[in-house]
């Protein structure tokens, strides 16, 4: 009988990839390079112009142009106790409109997760909000929804004896929170929803067999695995509506008195009322570097989910 031998494979011991040229990099590059441009002329560019102002002492209603003033912004920037108000105003509004979004966008991803008819056209009326413009949200929310004589929310509450009440004045902090959780619940449902249709189906069917009721199947197994998501969702939400400024503006602008002055509207007031060019800069740099303080933590997030999904 013939033996048939194993016949290897020509030794490759010592050879590499040919590693990418130079050239070929370039050619991967260039289809980037339009993009990252436009980003360096919108972003870094007024950033660079921004920063240089935050050291100048320049009025627009004074004569003269700028003169350099080292840091004397940023030291009146944090000696003005109209910051300080407007940063706690700004972290307090995040952290309530964050976190009741967050709660509600729970909820209705646990019930839009399970099976009913219907349930895609439910999806895409909740999600509608998420879409709509700020600006044209804060508009219909100050006009059609809250004016205290046509609003649609008086008339809704008319029956329960409340009406005519002047919402954006008596209550306009709340109304302000009001609309951003209104927009912002879709998003945070659409996360924890991605959450809960990637949790295994059959742990929570070996959970139900060991008779776990459904409230301890979701404190013991979903929640700990949705717990990336939460967190995303709450980080990603405060970097965006640490910077709300169109709610402000068009619905309160920035009153009673500064009782919804953000941070975003107060550098708004500065520039366009008091013509301090310097010292709102300053402002705008100490915001930029606390968001982007926010932001690290949000990438960090970003690469725990990932690596969280890849173990999976």
């Amino acid at each position: 009988m013939a033996v048939i031998e194993d016949v290897a494979p020509p030794a490759t011991a010592g050879l590499r990839p040919r590693g990418v040229s130079r050239r070929e990099k370039w050619q991967r590059r260039i289809p980037l390079l339009p993009a990252l441009i436009y980003t360096i002329v919108v972003t870094q560019i007024p950033f660079l112009v921004t920063l240089y102002y935050s050291f100048q002492n320049y009025f627009w209603n004074e004569p003269g142009g700028a003169k350099f003033a080292g840091v004397s912004n940023y030291t009146e920037v944090f000696k003005d106790p109209s910051f300080r108000g407007a940063l706690v105003r700004s972290v307090t509004m995040t952290a309530i409109a964050v976190i009741v979004a967050m709660i509600l966008g729970t909820a209705l991803a646990v019930l839009l997760d399970r099976k009913f008819p219907g349930r895609g056209i439910v999806r895409t009326l909740i999600i509608t909000p998420f879409l709509v413009m700020p600006s044209a949200a804060a508009l219909i929310w100050a006009g059609p929804m809250l004016d205290p004589n046509f609003g649609l929310l008086n008339y809704l509450l008319e029956p329960f004896g409340v009406n005519h009440v002047a919402w954006l004045s008596s209550h306009a902090y709340g109304s302000v929170i009001v609309v951003m959780v209104w927009q912002w619940t879709p998003f945070m449902m659409l996360i924890v929803l991605a959450g809960l249709q990637s949790q295994a189906s059959d742990i929570l069917e070996a959970a139900k067999v060991d008779g776990a009721s459904a409230l301890a199947t979701f404190r013991e197994l979903t929640l700990p695995h949705l717990r990336p998501y939460i967190e995303l969702g709450i980080l990603l939400g405060s970097i965006y509506l640490v910077n709300v400024f169109d709610q402000v503006r068009l619905m309160t602008n920035g009153g009673p008195g500064t009782s919804t002055t953000t941070l975003p509207f107060y550098l708004y007031q500065k520039v366009n009322y008091a013509f301090d060019v310097g010292g709102s800069a300053a402002a705008g740099v100490v915001t930029v570097v606390l968001t982007i303080i926010v932001a690290t933590f949000a990438l960090r997030l970003f690469a725990r989910v990932f690596q969280f999904e890849e173990a999976r």
